[in-house]
């Protein structure tokens, strides 16, 4: 499995400290952001990794992270031209990903769970993360029927579940299929949950409950929280 950080994007709900910087670049506790969805890759056993990111920081991801011989793996970079969403992201890595199975992460999202077993498991279709949340309207939110998924809803105003979707998925090497069949949303972009239900449609969709603590980092409040659970889970190792 090859892995995939998302790292794109304006930011521009961290204005003005992302004036002059990705937000990916911002620290988190003691590291930049975009290092956490990297441990969580390489804890799994990933070893490819591809970043997608913007054309104006670009050049700050290599300078930070190099070509990851200092992680122990090997990094590759894609630049998305203008913003047109997570699954258009997704769609520029098809011909290096070769047909391989892929682990895709938002660059924002910080797991404490290892998902290295989900990996050598994971044979074919898709596999979402889940995480009960006590605010489900931020997010995209799965109704699970036992060990089924039914559907999924971007941010809805009455969520069905409180079973938020995180930021890391499994895919098959369909998933670019998937994406060249997407038509822009109301936003004008390809919406990553359209992809997952094209999976649920077809009876290919797994997930897994996280145990551990989760927490994008895309907003002040949840750039403070995750900063903070950081800290608590460094004082207690």
């Amino acid at each position: 499995m090859k892995g995939i950080i998302l790292a794109g994007g304006t930011g521009s709900r961290l204005h003005p400290l992302t004036k002059v910087t990705n937000k990916h670049l911002l620290p988190v506790y003691d590291k930049p952001m975009i290092y956490y969805p990297l441990e969580t890759l390489i804890d799994a056993g990933i070893t490819e990794i591809m970043i997608v990111s913007g054309k104006g920081h670009a050049g700050d991801f290599l300078e930070l992270l190099g070509s990851g011989s200092e992680f122990g793996v090997r990094i590759t970079y894609e630049i998305q031209d203008e913003a047109g969403g997570i699954a258009q992201a997704l769609g520029l890595a098809e011909r290096w990903a070769r047909k391989e199975d892929v682990a895709v992460i938002l660059g924002d999202n910080i797991f404490q769970d290892n998902v290295r077993k989900d990996v050598e498991m994971f044979d074919g279709g898709a596999k979402i993360f889940l995480k009960e949340v006590s605010d489900p309207h931020r997010f995209g939110v799965a109704e699970v029927d036992g060990d089924q998924v039914v559907g999924i809803e971007e941010k809805p105003k009455e969520p069905k579940s409180n079973n938020a979707v995180t930021g890391l998925y499994f895919y098959d090497g369909r998933v670019f299929d998937s994406i060249k069949k997407l038509t822009p949303s109301g936003r004008g972009e390809l919406e990553i949950t359209d992809v997952n239900n094209s999976y649920i449609r077809r009876g290919a969709m797994q997930f897994a409950m996280l145990e551990g603590f989760w927490s994008d980092a895309g907003t002040f409040d949840s750039l403070l929280k995750a900063s903070i659970l950081v800290q608590k889970k460094a004082m207690t190792e």
